[in-house]
């Protein structure tokens, strides 16, 4: 026995190994089975970050939502679809009429993400990104923007767009939220008029423009006027106080302090004589 066995290991007359073990032979079938069956069948799978798995069995929505990490599953039975619960943007036009009868053309940046609890959900009842968007997101957006912009005229659009912005974001996060959607922000990033409006618009700037012009020079012909009016009734009220104040003897000082010393001269036959003023009363009083 022990002869035997031991010749059994040792290499044979041409020096070859020997050959495997029908044991071993078999471990290894069997292993290279269970790693081909893992790469095809894959009995588990990965959820990546941001992300969560819907399980169907043959086809069905199941209750059980998987989150990030490694899930085992069951092969050929089971599968997973995976839904992104990230916040995602979509920019979505919306055309509205205003309170006056104005058509509105509105941009609408909307920021959103899946309820993670209700991802199963949200794939049983409505579908993938592209059919959320366009069967739920959008519809949503342009009924809620109609409904919004009809309670405004152009100008409360423009003037109020904050408010307007602020009612929009409400009434979409309440219609959203029964699908599974939330909503994180909404922007409205631009208003749009019909050109005939626009051509409104710009002549009314015009007008007011012009219009205020002719106002500012009216009150500035006004305001010269009024100071022209101040100017002569100060130069008559000053007249007046000097006629007040003026005597004789006034007169006569001033004109003696403006006196340079030389008397008048005036042409007479013999040549130039002074002008003098003799008054017979000072003359009186001199003699």
């Amino acid at each position: 026995m022990t002869g035997k066995s031991t010749r059994s290991a040792l290499p044979n007359s041409r020096g070859m190994p020997p050959l495997p073990s029908a044991n071993t032979a078999l471990y290894i079938a069997g292993g290279v089975t269970l790693l081909l069956g893992a790469v095809l069948f894959r009995p588990f799978v990965i959820v990546n970050a941001g992300e969560r798995g819907v399980v169907m069995h043959f086809g069905k929505v199941q209750n059980q939502v998987l989150d990030e990490g490694i899930h085992p599953v069951m092969p050929v039975l089971t599968s997973v679809k995976k839904m992104s619960v990230r916040v995602q943007k979509d920019d979505i036009n919306a055309r509205a009429a205003s309170k006056d009868l104005q058509d509105v053309t509105t941009e609408v940046a909307i920021n959103w993400h899946i309820d993670p609890a209700q991802v199963n959900t949200v794939y049983q009842r409505i579908g993938n990104k592209e059919q959320i968007v366009s069967g739920i997101i959008t519809p949503a957006v342009s009924e809620v923007v109609k409904a919004a912009t009809a309670k405004k005229n152009v100008e409360e659009i423009l003037t109020k767009r904050t408010e307007l912005k602020g009612e929009i974001d409400d009434q979409l996060k309440k219609r959203l939220a029964s699908y599974g959607l939330l909503v994180d922000d909404v922007s409205l990033v631009n208003f749009g008029f019909s050109p005939e409006f626009n051509k409104a618009i710009e002549a009314k700037q015009i007008a007011e423009q012009e219009a205020k012009q002719a106002e500012f020079t009216a009150l500035r012909a006004k305001q010269d006027a009024e100071a022209a009016v101040n100017r002569a009734k100060g130069q008559a009220e000053a007249q007046r106080l000097q006629r007040l104040t003026l005597t004789s003897e006034l007169l006569q000082q001033q004109a003696i302090e403006k006196w340079d010393g030389r008397f008048p001269t005036v042409m007479g036959g013999n040549g130039t004589l002074p002008l003098v003023n003799i008054d017979p009363a000072t003359l009186n009083q001199r003699r």
